[in-house]
């Protein structure tokens, strides 16, 4: 077996309520952090809006695009779970945390080519190919099969989520669900296991799955928080996810310091 899969971190089980606790700690952290934190809501509300500006008037594509919109959250939250670590290091919190996050992560490997070096870009590059898919396939499917082209969210409601043979609307929540469930699996501490530790993509992957077969109900719990709170951001024209954001992406972040102890591994500075 590779070196690499070996060096697994210690995967812990947790109890039923963590995820709540998750929750308040991103709390304290966003008023730790302050603007900065809302300022990466802000982004991403004003990219939710973008993507309905320019697929509005194709609600078969706008379904789609939004889901994979979703789909790459963990990758767009890489800036807050630095934060959290920063608040929890008793460091300073600013925009040259963020700056360094995003630019300057891979200044101390010396071999440019290596997996390590590339494993952020590639787990990055992977969600996206992911919510490419599904947008594609979301697409096709409620276009080839709608009884009527759905041209709105009312002719979405009305033809395919309330029409009396459903089995379109199920078909659409299933496809969805098959591609959510691993790629849940595979993100829900894969980012923040990459930015803090020098870990392969396979190794942050396999934690990642370690840690929602050792705790399925909890995360079952998590995920549906995650489901529930995006809805309301989504819901509320795009206002709610200022707060839901960073409140999601901190949260994250202290959910991958229960899961897992990383202490075998080396730091990524």
């Amino acid at each position: 077996m590779p070196q690499s899969l070996t060096m697994l971190p210690t995967v812990r089980t947790i109890s039923l309520q963590r995820p709540l606790v998750w929750l308040v700690y991103a709390w304290r952290d966003m008023a730790c952090v302050g603007w900065l934190s809302f300022a990466h809501g802000l982004v991403l509300a004003c990219a939710g809006a973008a993507i309905v500006a320019v697929a509005g008037q194709r609600f078969w594509l706008l379904a789609g695009a939004l889901s994979g919109f979703l789909v790459i959250a963990p990758v767009l939250a890489t800036s807050l779970y630095a934060l959290s670590r920063s608040v929890e290091r008793h460091e300073q919190v600013g925009m040259g945390v963020v700056m360094k996050t995003w630019l300057n992560w891979q200044n101390s490997h010396f071999n440019k080519w290596g997996n390590d070096y590339w494993c952020m870009v590639q787990f990055g590059a992977l969600l996206a190919l992911a919510a490419t898919g599904w947008v594609v396939t979301s697409a096709a499917l409620i276009t080839l099969l709608a009884p009527v082209p759905i041209l709105g969210p009312l002719d979405f409601v009305h033809h395919v989520v309330l029409a009396p043979d459903s089995r379109l609307f199920a078909l659409w929540l299933a496809l969805g669900g098959i591609l959510a469930a691993p790629l849940f699996a595979s993100s829900v501490v894969s980012m923040q296991l990459l930015l803090d530790r020098r870990v392969t993509l396979m190794q942050a992957v396999l934690t990642s799955w370690q840690v929602v077969l050792a705790n399925p109900i909890p995360l079952g719990l998590w995920a549906a928080l995650i489901m529930l709170f995006t809805l309301m951001g989504l819901g509320s024209l795009f206002i709610g996810l200022i707060a839901v954001v960073p409140m999601l992406g901190h949260a994250s972040w202290h959910a991958y310091r229960d899961l897992v102890d990383a202490s075998n591994l080396p730091l990524r500075d």
